[in-house]
């Protein structure tokens, strides 16, 4: 099992979960996060607004996925999460020991 994170602007985020839903994913973890990345000293614009780059608002996203999902998991979240712009941002895989679904107990893929 492994645990991906991606970091993404906040108006892809519907885009993005509609595309995973789309691949039976039946659960998410979403945040509202700020960051900067190679954009730094740049400007941006959100929602019409210029910002000058110190920390943007981005969303993360956690979903826990089986290895065998996991390449088109990754490859969905890049195809509709990408705006050809400038702090699309990041997408992260690590390995994930286990999992337990808390109300009956069921472990690792089960839990998922």
């Amino acid at each position: 099992m492994k645990l991906v994170m991606a970091i993404i602007k906040p108006f892809k985020l519907d885009e993005v979960r509609d595309a995973l839903t789309g691949l039976g994913i039946e659960g998410l973890t979403v945040s509202e996060v700020k960051g900067f990345g190679r954009q730094k000293g740049q400007t941006e614009i959100y929602r019409g607004a210029e910002y000058a780059v110190n920390f943007l608002p981005k969303i993360k996203i956690e979903v826990a996925v089986t290895d065998e999902i996991l390449e088109q998991v990754v490859e969905t979240i890049q195809k509709s999460a990408n705006t050809g712009q400038i702090g699309d941002g990041k997408i992260f895989v690590v390995d994930l020991q286990t999992a337990v679904r808390i109300r009956t107990g069921d472990t690792g893929a089960d839990a998922l």
